[in-house]
């Protein structure tokens, strides 16, 4: 098992442990119970979760919510049903509300302990790919608006999260790759991210793809670990993303608009992000600020994981447009595009004309 602690600089007393391993549900309470004293815990979970993993949480003083399954469910109806149960169980703010499943279902737990009696303690288990090496980690918690993806949300750090590599064996092709697309979009940045040692995780990914498409348990661990770090240090200097924080959304401006224009049935969120990363590498490629060559090498590495990069239908775009325009990271009426800018770095942008960013699409 490895253990890696998030640092929040801004509270410097404050710091919280990722637990990464194989079969670390087995000992769920364990875990739980070193990090809240809770005396009563409120697991939010969703349908297709709670049957493979809702017996490792099954305490005497626990109660579930299960939810529909999907981002078209990540609203604020399904957070007051969240709040709802909180309330019959009449949690206390020393209580605990746990989050066992993938990115919608911590975003969503997350958000209703940032409310619930203006805060009570969190624990992430994420239980998806994609949940373990980015939503879990960073303490963005909220649900969307259907004028736009996560609209409405906090910063919220959890007390502890429980990365399970064991449970990546159930989920099926489809949804392991969309957790790919969050998991490359770290190899393209990692010269910003200020984590001391240089992992050359783009080198990492080149080299073991056989091994992580086999979801080979040794090889999870040490990619799991390698995106926490990096998520972690650019986390520890910019908690509320004043600036370097946005790096983070890599491909995220493009990817957010195709999933609103596609109601969020149409692509899942990796999957977005997977097409944003390769439109802002034809952006970078036509703005000269990569080579030919660095350009090719990333998005082969897309291409070799088998991930999508192009959209299956044609968008109007000055509609496409608009819904970027309406991103909750545009500022000052500035649009921000985090840009490659050489081999494993990006710059974050605002003043890339319209025609240029619709180019992309």
């Amino acid at each position: 098992m490895d253990k890696l602690d998030v640092k929040i600089s801004a509270k410097n007393e404050y710091s919280y442990p990722i637990y990464i391993g194989e079969n670390l549900l087995k000992s769920a309470r364990e875990f739980i119970l070193k990090h809240t004293k809770a005396k009563k815990i409120l697991i939010v979970t969703n349908e297709t979760v709670y049957p493979l993993y809702g017996k490792f949480l099954c305490f005497d003083n626990s109660e579930f919510i299960v939810l529909a399954d999907g981002e078209i469910y990540k609203n604020m109806e399904t957070l007051i049903k969240i709040t709802d149960k909180a309330l019959e169980m009449k949690l206390e703010r020393t209580d605990a509300i746990i989050a066992l499943g993938g990115g919608v279902i911590g975003d969503m737990a997350g958000f209703a302990a940032s409310i619930y009696r203006r805060g009570t303690d969190f624990i992430q288990i994420p239980t998806t790919l994609l949940a373990q090496v980015d939503s879990s980690v960073g303490g963005k918690v909220a649900v969307n608006h259907r004028l736009g993806k996560n609209m409405l949300g906090a910063f919220y750090q959890p007390k502890a999260v429980i990365s399970d590599t064991a449970v990546l064996k159930t989920l099926d092709e489809r949804q392991y790759k969309t957790g790919l697309g969050e998991v490359l979009k770290y190899a393209f940045m990692e010269n910003n991210c200020g984590a001391g040692e240089k992992y050359n995780f783009l080198e990492f990914l080149e080299n073991n793809r056989e091994n992580i498409l086999k979801r080979d348990d040794k090889t999870l661990c040490e990619l799991i670990k390698i995106c926490c770090s990096l998520k972690s240090a650019v986390v520890n200097a910019d908690e509320k993303e004043q600036g370097l924080r946005a790096i983070l959304n890599l491909g995220h401006t493009y990817a957010h608009a195709i999933e609103n224009i596609t109601d969020y049935k149409k692509y899942t969120h990796g999957e977005a992000v997977s097409i944003g990363i390769k439109m802002v590498f034809d952006l970078a490629l036509k703005l000269s600020t990569v080579t030919k060559e660095y350009y090719e090498r990333s998005v082969n590495l897309l291409r070799s994981y088998g991930l999508l990069i192009e959209m299956r239908e044609v968008f109007d775009k000055e509609l496409f447009y608009n819904i970027m325009r309406g991103d909750k990271k545009v500022t000052e009426g500035r649009l921000k595009i985090i840009l490659p800018n050489g081999e494993k770095s990006v710059e974050i942008r605002d003043n890339i004309d319209k025609k240029n960013i619709l180019s992309g699409i």
